[in-house]
């Protein structure tokens, strides 16, 4: 590839093929999505690092009003999500092992390895609370909960951002092209996940960085890293040694297993955030997805089924995405009613991207909004 590769030759690139070539293929070339290969090399070069994302255009006004944090109210759904989490572990221990524990288990799980995902997030957005030692706590429980070394997420997540669903750029990527589904489904248990994590957190407590992770973590914060790492290791240890000593998994039914079986609901929602979505765009509006959802999933989720409008006013809290949403929507993709709906329209796209990877749902705009980009017309030969 030689130095100085246009965007507009870099994203047209899929486009190089037929549509009856894309469809004769059988099977597709798989992708470098690494952070150290030569794909991301090509993003930067073509000037897809940190791009020029599209803005709708909104009074200044309106942003900062809804920039504006709360402790009230973060701090409410801080106490209700760790309160429920206190009555239903404690209702489980106490019936603890009749099978009536299982739905207070189910709760408890829900709340420690989904809820947790989105409470991470918005901490480590800074955006829940207006005092930054609250967000700094939350964050760090939710990263332990989750497993996710919180050095290294803060980082990779900024990346995610500056970088959405640029292939060999953005390290958060959940299915690549062709999708794994089996992998997927496992995750929905959160073994795929559990199983990496736990390994790097292995290799962190070792004083090893890996080399994507060096792709986007300072060097100054790998001592961070690696301390974080030893103490979890402690706390780990401590658990399973005490089930072990008590000769029970009770007490890995309150540290470490939720991540497995409470995992569930956090896959699904963060499924719908991009997949099926463009890749190597500059639009949100063509590879992120807003999802309308009941009230319950809202809070397990955090109100981040509003991602369009999440990823386009990063700063902007949770609790006023609603409220952004109704100032955007004349601008945006009409959102998906539904969870249900949202992966009725998925899942086709995903079944076909295992024979033809380039397939892929360009949203329809309403009337009147600003169009797409001109990188939209290297999509539409294979929009499904």
């Amino acid at each position: 590839m030689a130095r100085g590769l246009s965007a507009e030759r870099y994203l047209a690139r899929p486009a190089a093929l037929t549509t009856h070539q894309a469809q004769s293929s059988v099977l597709p070339m798989v992708k470098d999505y690494s952070l150290t290969g030569e794909t991301g090399q090509q993003a930067v070069e073509a000037g897809l690092a940190n791009p020029a994302w599209f803005r709708p255009k909104v009074d200044p006004a309106t942003i900062r009003a809804l920039s504006q944090k709360s402790d009230a109210i973060a701090l409410r759904d801080t106490l209700l999500w760790l309160g429920t989490m206190v009555v239903s572990a404690a209702v489980a221990i106490a019936l603890w092992p009749s099978w009536w524990s299982a739905p207070f288990w189910a709760i408890y799980g829900v709340l420690y390895g989904s809820a947790s995902d989105s409470r991470w997030h918005e901490c480590g957005h800074k955006t829940a609370f207006k005092t930054s030692w609250m967000n700094s706590v939350v964050y760090h429980i939710a990263s332990f909960m989750l497993m996710r070394a919180p050095t290294v997420w803060r980082a990779s997540h900024v990346r995610h951002h500056t970088d959405t669903i640029i292939v060999g750029r953005d390290p958060e990527i959940v299915a690549m092209r062709p999708p794994d589904l089996g992998r997927v489904a496992l995750n929905l248990f959160g073994v795929i996940d559990v199983w990496t994590l736990g390994a790097r957190m292995f290799r962190h407590a070792a004083g090893y960085i890996d080399p994507q992770e060096a792709t986007y973590i300072r060097s100054q914060d790998h001592g961070r890293v690696f301390l974080v790492a030893r103490i979890w290791l402690v706390i780990y240890a401590s658990v399973i040694g005490t089930a072990i000593w008590w000769g029970s998994i009770l007490p890995l039914m309150l540290v470490g297993l939720p991540r497995l079986y409470g995992a569930w609901h956090h896959v699904m929602t963060g499924l719908l955030q991009h997949l099926g979505l463009a890749e190597n765009v500059t639009d949100h509006r063509l590879n992120t997805r807003t999802v309308l959802m009941n009230p319950i999933s809202r809070f397990i989720y955090l109100n981040m089924n509003y991602h369009i409008e999440h990823h386009m006013f990063t700063m902007v809290p949770y609790y006023h995405l609603p409220a952004l949403h109704e100032h955007l929507k004349a601008e945006l993709p009409p959102p998906d009613p539904s969870i249900f709906a949202a992966f009725r329209r998925l899942l086709p796209v995903l079944w076909k991207q295992l024979k033809y990877e380039d397939a892929v749902i360009i949203p329809p705009l309403p009337e009147g909004a600003t169009p797409y980009r001109d990188e939209v017309s290297r999509l539409k030969p294979f929009a499904v």
